[in-house]
């Protein structure tokens, strides 16, 4: 059983829908694999879209959704800061139609082979609160760990820290990251490596 396979069966309340969604984009030349714990499809080693099932749907995520046509309006942005990313939700088998998913996408492969994509934008410049850069200031070892890790490591530590809107939430997330950033880890790092 393939790792695409097994993740079909561990949600067996969508694996009839998920497997006859799969089938249609099998028929394609996307090549399948497992990214993030889900199943992706690519060509020429660029991600065009997944397959994902939760509680209460499933469906298709477009990496570059945002250059579909949409004739169907089928579909729908993922939350208001996503600028390229579009999903096809599902909550039944019944309302899958395929002929309208494998229009999708054979459309989302041509644009793929097109070069039409969204290119996340680099973040530059770590901004620190007053509170991390006293932390860091303080504990030569947390300073040297975190200075190791990717900018977009610092990144989401930094904004983790500044998000929360009291001094003493602040310094208590300072001291819940430690050992993350101690062990070279992201903040998000669980996540990505399912």
């Amino acid at each position: 059983m393939s790792k695409v396979e097994e993740y079909i069966e561990k949600h067996q309340k969508w694996s009839e829908a998920l497997s006859i969604i799969r089938n249609v984009i099998l028929e394609t030349e996307l090549e399948e694999q497992i990214k993030w714990g889900a199943p992706v499809y690519a060509l020429n080693g660029k991600n065009v879209l997944g397959l994902a099932a939760f509680k209460n749907h499933f469906g298709i995520w477009f990496f570059q959704g945002v250059f579909l046509k949409d004739e169907l309006n089928l579909l729908q942005n993922s939350n208001e800061k996503t600028k390229a990313l579009r999903q096809m939700r599902f909550t039944s088998l019944e309302v899958i139609n395929t002929n309208a998913i494998k229009n999708y996408v054979l459309e989302a492969i041509e644009n793929q082979r097109q070069g039409r994509e969204i290119k996340p934008s680099k973040v530059k410049k770590v901004v620190f609160s007053e509170e991390l850069k006293l932390a860091l200031k303080e504990d030569q070892s947390f300073n040297e760990a975190f200075q190791k890790l990717s900018m977009s490591k610092q990144n989401e530590y930094a904004n983790h820290i500044s998000e929360a809107k009291r001094n003493a939430t602040k310094l208590s997330r300072i001291e819940k990251i430690k050992p993350l950033v101690l062990s070279g880890a992201g903040l998000h790092d669980k996540y990505k490596n399912c």
